[in-house]
């Protein structure tokens, strides 16, 4: 047992470099997972200087100065951000509210929609079968339930809103963050470089620099990605006059952070609200067909053209980064999942590996 540990030491830890890289990465994993939250203002910094660095770079190329073009993207992004917010925000608490109102008598809506099935469709659903379903659901239950916590969650959300700290850290410092990182972005990237990453250790540089490139793609693609599928949810959604479509369109569009996972989870309520809304007819299916039709054009033609330069990864990989690094970190986790597991996979494929030994063969002897 002993020679094994050894050899397993001596195979991937005799390299000085390695030894130190794996030293950072504990320490910092245990620094972000103690710090989380502390540390929110900063993830939500670095991520908007990702996404705004392009367009930066894009009007230093038109021979903007520097320093103008700084200040122009960040008034133009965060002026824009602040309007939407007046926009969006107010139509996404009148629907909650709305649908939080509405949710018991949707609930009896849906028990009669079942009850109603065995006349509908007498050869494939007997009354047996939708009393079974009724009382596998619980509906009634289930209603009961959601009225009573329902208004409780939404007393504890505004007990526990942010204090008036928390926000003036979010309007003030992130901005200001923001703007200086896109403004001395090189000088911090050289600093950065020449503390952690000196020439001679290669293996932390190159991770470094390939990894800087992955998260740039990923977070600026999934920007883009958020976007697009929300706002094609939106507008089809408008089309066939679902209702809470803004809530619903948002949900569909954040639901791409957790790939596999969060377009299965969503599918559910656009399936419920449209089913309380119509009932088992064409227009729900319509509904569901057109929501089906906008995932697949959203894994097999957008994920593809955004992400086209990022590591490939298997499903199960991605689902067990989302599960993991989720579990640990929470959003952050999950938001980072897969530049994550990117990374821990650029790791394995640099990461110095040394033959051990060879062991003398037993029995060998040495004559005079």
């Amino acid at each position: 047992m002993y020679r094994v540990i050894q050899g397993f030491f001596q195979r991937y830890f005799s390299d000085e470099e390695a030894v130190i890289l794996f030293i950072f990465l504990v320490l910092f994993g245990l620094l972000v997972y103690a710090l989380g939250q502390a540390l929110a203002p900063v993830f939500t910094a670095v991520i908007l200087a990702y996404l705004l660095s392009p367009i930066v770079d894009r009007l230093n190329d038109l021979r903007v100065p520097h320093l103008l073009s700084v200040i122009l993207v960040c008034l133009l992004f965060f002026g824009v951000l602040f309007v939407a917010t007046l926009i969006i925000v107010p139509s996404l608490v009148r629907q909650v509210t709305s649908l939080v109102t509405e949710l018991p008598a949707m609930l009896r809506l849906f028990q009669d929609q079942i009850q109603g099935l065995p006349a509908r469709y007498p050869e494939l659903i007997s009354s047996d079968l939708a009393q079974q379903w009724l009382r596998g659901l619980d509906l009634r239950g289930i209603g009961q339930q959601l009225s009573s916590w329902l208004p409780r969650m939404l007393t504890i959300s505004l007990n526990t809103l942010p204090n008036v700290v928390g926000v003036l850290i979010y309007l003030i410092v992130v901005p200001l963050m923001v703007f200086f990182m896109l403004k001395d972005r090189t000088k911090l990237w050289n600093s950065v470089k020449s503390r952690l990453l000196p020439a001679r250790r290669g293996l932390m540089t190159q991770i470094a620099l390939e990894m800087n490139q992955q998260i740039a793609n990923y977070l600026r693609g999934k920007a883009i990605e958020i976007l697009i599928v929300g706002l094609v949810s939106f507008v089809t959604f408008e089309l066939f006059g679902l209702q809470y479509s803004a809530l619903l369109a948002t949900l569909v569009g954040l639901s791409v952070l957790i790939p596999y996972i969060g377009a299965t989870v969503v599918t559910i309520p656009v399936f419920l609200i449209g089913a309380f809304q119509w009932g088992f007819t064409n227009e729900l299916y319509y509904v569901m067909l057109a929501y089906l039709i906008i995932q697949m054009l959203d894994g097999n033609v957008l994920v593809p053209l955004l992400f086209s330069e990022a590591v490939n990864l298997n499903p199960v990989s991605i689902i067990i980064a989302v599960l993991v690094f989720g579990g640990l970190w929470g959003f952050w986790g999950v938001f980072f999942a897969i530049p994550l597991a990117t990374f821990v996979k650029a790791i394995f494929n640099a990461w110095p590996q040394h033959p051990t030994s060879p062991e003398p063969e037993s029995g060998s002897s040495t004559d005079g």
